[in-house]
């Protein structure tokens, strides 16, 4: 893992992707603490966006992160959005994701699916060996969408997710393939007739526009 020593900043990143709230400007000194004691590439990356907290009122950085993530569908932290649309093939990852969680003795708490990239990196950072790693290696591909878009928009937080991404490994070229595809043409859609996926727990929106 290149430039990271044994383990990337997950829960850092976790902590900094999340909606920033009350509770994380008030824990800017150790969050910026907590930066300093990565590696020096990770540093780099983190004192890039800790720059933009610095010179920008943070009622504006919450309203950035709104317009970002929330109000744009190319930037959306769910990570299996980009792969699978709103199909019963994204219902069954996010079972699956839900189980994976579970048996590795973490219970998901609160409203966010298990594919929100913030959960992911929590079980990343929790996770026993390589197994935290592997699952964000799964889904290498929405990673690489939503990086692209971030970066396209210059938005501060695509120097987060690029530490996310000199993590793990290269796209293989198949993966590549698929991201130039969905470029193109976005994120799956269901049949005609058919609704999206059961159950309704895993559902986030009830329409989807690329």
């Amino acid at each position: 893992m290149p430039g990271f020593g044994h383990r990337a900043p997950y829960k850092l990143l976790s902590v900094l992707l999340q909606y920033p709230g009350d509770e994380v400007e008030q824990a800017q000194p150790e969050l910026v603490a907590a930066s300093r004691q990565g590696a020096p590439g990770a540093q780099r990356e983190m004192s890039k966006f800790f720059r933009y907290w610095e010179v920008t009122p943070w009622p504006q950085v919450r309203e950035e992160y709104v317009e970002t993530f929330d109000l744009q569908r190319r930037c959306s932290l769910y990570l299996t959005f980009f792969t699978h649309g709103e199909t019963r093939r994204r219902g069954q990852e996010l079972l699956r994701l839900k189980w994976l969680y579970r048996a590795a003795g973490l219970e998901l708490e609160g409203p966010e699916l298990p594919d929100y990239l913030p959960v992911m990196l929590e079980f990343a950072s929790l996770a026993p060996g390589s197994a935290g790693r592997e699952l964000l290696q799964e889904h290498r591909t929405g990673l690489e969408l939503l990086w692209l878009r971030l970066n396209e928009l210059e938005s501060p937080y695509a120097c987060l997710v690029q530490l996310i991404r000199r993590s793990l490994k290269p796209l293989a070229a198949s993966q590549l393939e698929v991201v130039h595809r969905l470029i193109q043409a976005g994120p799956p859609a269901e049949a005609v007739g058919l609704r999206p996926f059961a159950p309704p727990e895993v559902m986030p929106w009830a329409e989807v526009r690329w």
